[in-house]
């Protein structure tokens, strides 16, 4: 329902992915090219945002702060230069807005030398003389001594791109129209506004679903100046490979060009698409890898019969092989994410990943025998080496961090870090040493302390051991009382992992002098299949007990806890999480926040548009009287305990959320006043299931820390 709940791995880079319901089909590089749909590189007019200078009084984060970061977010290595391009991301408050800027680099010493730096995003090496391709305002440029080359010849907007082996042709991704406007039915009513709709998925996370992105295979044509030079680029004879039909390839909400791939043939392209439509697209997560041929134009299903979501083919550099993520089965978005790979030559299939028993995130190959893939393993993300041969793992970076691997060129590997303390930084690990090559940020974090974050594990009330995380505030005192917030984590399969996040700060939070308690609770991935797979059709059930058992355990051991100062905060499955507390916690908590949170799952199994993660979760329809699971989900609805709710709670939610509708909150803020409980509801017309605005960001943390602090201190 909620996202698709491990589509999204870092989330903004970092995490505005958790704190939805979920998230599939990678979880890290997604959410950030929804980000860039906000840059500002499509307001050309406007003067681009530079990076904020800001003083810091105090020594403590701030909201300001957090907005004044550099948001660094896609990476690219050029295997002839060496050369790095990379994207960062500039916020103002002021203006309500951002810009995104590209930065080529080069290795110079224990640092990056600045090379070039202008207005763009998602940057892709053209190959040869140090030519960069990028997007900005829905046009494709390449850029070479610091001029620009636009791409000429296709007249839609661009959303993404892809350069075939030879680079004498490119994938242009575009969106295509594939439901009559009112306007088009009606011509004599150009101002009418209503929508006539005859079947489902008729919304999708944001949007009225009127649009499909689609892949076009062009052509390309140059005129160089001389040998190496570039003149001007050319774009003809477009094909669209889904001509005529309403599929997406990419797959919306979050899909980018990693769901397609070129095979090293030069003439055949693999691509992800769940070919439904209507009822069976919301009620389905069956998508395919299909291969189109550029020759005879003819699709091929590679993954019939495979029943899960199929996405993101990669070919091994001999094209021999190929990768992809696969999940088993229908209608089940949180399944294992497997790694499989195809020997073209027998038709082979093999499950590859086998010894990593939790989700592969993102994936690369190394070489024609090896894949370098991320994996979430007990609250950390870290960085494995696979055999593609015999599915050895070995891991190659770990630690209390989140990894993102970028590529791997001349034994050096290049990766993305973050953690719960730190923003995403750019690093590269060679002969045993990891050098830090970006320090965007480093001006904030030299005039603040930031906060300890302490593992500690703990037992369930089955007897399973719990890894919690402990934030402590900065300048923390052992002997001092703290109020202590219970956080409730989204997805529901999301990983309370090393996660950075831009609004769920767990450094804001203990810069505001809260301690955290952060559970890793039954139904989250990196502690084996058995375990993540257990919250389905069990909301109420032993995912509350952890929670319980956390904060009951935190209060008990740990001396610096007030459990007479409690709040319980949490978002997306995290808000329902809080709902279901307020009519159970026994008079623990004395404050409950809950953002886009379901708080009626009767209404929320009918408004949700992904049907398939209601069905899988919920366990079936409230109407199914004989069905002992769907009848326990929906009994443990949260409105159904309103009569136990006794402590202030406040109800926060974006009007453009189609996941889980803004009703909800008003729902939860009505019973709250209408049974004399203390509340508040912020609501943000233009938001959908995260707050994505610079200004509304700012209200968000205000009204959050004003609730707690109210209640709390």
């Amino acid at each position: 329902m909620y996202i698709c709940k491990k589509k999204c791995i870092f989330a903004q880079n970092l995490r505005e992915n958790k704190i939805i319901m979920r998230s599939k089909i990678t979880y890290l590089a997604l959410v950030a090219a929804f980000i860039m749909s906000c840059k500002s590189t499509k307001e050309p007019e406007q003067a681009p945002i530079t990076k904020p200078q800001i003083t810091i009084q105090g020594g403590r984060l701030t909201p300001e702060a957090l907005w004044a970061m550099g948001r660094i977010g896609a990476v690219t290595v050029d295997i002839e230069t060496g050369w790095l391009a990379y994207t960062v991301s500039y916020y103002s408050v002021e203006e309500n807005r951002s810009t995104t800027w590209i930065r080529i680099c080069c290795e110079e010493g224990d640092s990056l030398k600045l090379i070039d730096e202008f207005v763009g995003s998602d940057p892709a090496w053209f190959g040869g003389g140090g030519v960069l391709a990028y997007l900005r305002g829905g046009k494709l440029y390449l850029r070479q001594h610091q001029q620009d080359i636009e791409v000429t010849g296709f007249e839609q907007e661009i959303e993404g791109f892809l350069f075939s082996p030879m680079r004498d042709q490119v994938v242009l991704i575009s969106q295509v129209k594939t439901v009559p406007s009112t306007a088009d039915k009606h011509p004599d009513l150009p101002k009418a506004s209503g929508r006539v709709v005859d079947d489902l998925m008729y919304k999708h996370w944001d949007e009225w679903t009127e649009t499909a992105p689609q892949p076009f295979v062009c052509q390309l044509q140059f005129v160089y100046k001389n040998e190496m030079d570039l003149r001007s680029a050319t774009i003809s004879n477009s094909v669209n490979i889904l001509d005529g039909t309403v599929f997406e390839s990419p797959m919306k909400p979050f899909g980018g060009v990693e769901q397609l791939a070129w095979a090293p043939d030069n003439h055949t392209l693999a691509y992800t698409c769940r070919k439904k439509a209507g009822l069976e697209y919301a009620l389905s997560t069956n998508s395919d890898i299909y291969t189109y041929d550029i020759n005879t134009r003819e699709h091929a299903n590679l993954t019939a019969g495979m029943m899960g979501y199929d996405t993101n083919p990669v070919y091994s550099p001999n094209g021999q092989r190929l990768a992809w993520l696969s999940m088993e089965h229908d209608g089940y978005e949180s399944d294992l994410n497997r790694l499989f790979i195809l020997n073209l030559a027998t038709g082979e299939k093999r499950f590859i990943s086998k010894a990593l028993d939790t989700d592969v995130n993102e994936y690369f190959w190394a070489d024609d025998s090896t894949i370098i893939l991320s994996a979430c393993w007990h609250g950390e993300v870290g960085i494995y080496r696979l055999d593609a041969n015999t599915g050895d793992i070995t891991q190659l970076r770990g630690g209390q961090y989140d990894y993102e691997p970028i590529d791997m060129i001349d034994n050096q590997l290049y990766y993305l870090r973050h953690s719960m303390c730190e923003a995403n930084e750019l690093f590269v690990f060679a002969n045993g040493q990891e050098k830090q090559l970006t320090f965007e940020n480093q001006n904030i974090y030299n005039q603040i302390t930031m906060g300890t974050v302490v593992p500690r594990w703990q037992k369930t009330t089955e007897g399973e051991d719990m890894l919690t995380w402990i934030i402590l505030p900065p300048d923390f005192d052992p002997n001092k009382k703290y109020p202590t917030l219970l956080y409730c984590e989204g997805g529901p399969q999301s990983p309370v992992s090393q996660f950075w996040s831009y609004r769920w700060n767990f450094m804001m939070m203990a810069a505001n002098d809260y301690v955290i308690v952060a559970p890793n609770r039954h139904g989250l991935p990196g502690f084996g299949k058995a375990w993540c797979e257990q919250i389905s059709g069990d909301y109420g059930g032993q995912c509350m007990r952890d929670y319980f058992s956390a904060i009951d355990e935190a209060c008990e051991n740990l001396p610096y806890v007030d459990k007479d100062r409690l709040g319980c905060v949490g978002a997306s499955f995290g808000g329902f999480s809080v709902y279901w507390i307020a009519g159970h916690h026994e008079h623990r908590f004395k404050a409950f926040i809950a953002h886009d949170g379901i708080f009626n799952l009767e209404m929320q199994y009918l408004e949700t548009e992904e049907k398939w993660f209601a069905n899988w979760d919920m366990g079936g329809a409230y109407w199914e009287t004989d069905n002992a699971t769907a009848q326990r989900t929906f009994a443990n609805s949260p409105h159904k305990f309103v009569d136990q709710w006794d402590t202030p709670i406040l109800c926060i939610h974006g009007e453009k959320d189609y996941r889980i509708l803004a009703n909800q909150a008003m729902a939860a803020f009505d019973a709250a006043k209408m049974r004399g409980v203390p509340a508040q509801l912020l609501l943000f017309p233009d938001e959908n299931h995260w707050v994505l605005k610079p200004q509304n960001g700012i209200l968000w943390q205000r009204t959050f820390f004003g609730w707690l602090d109210k209640w709390l201190k």
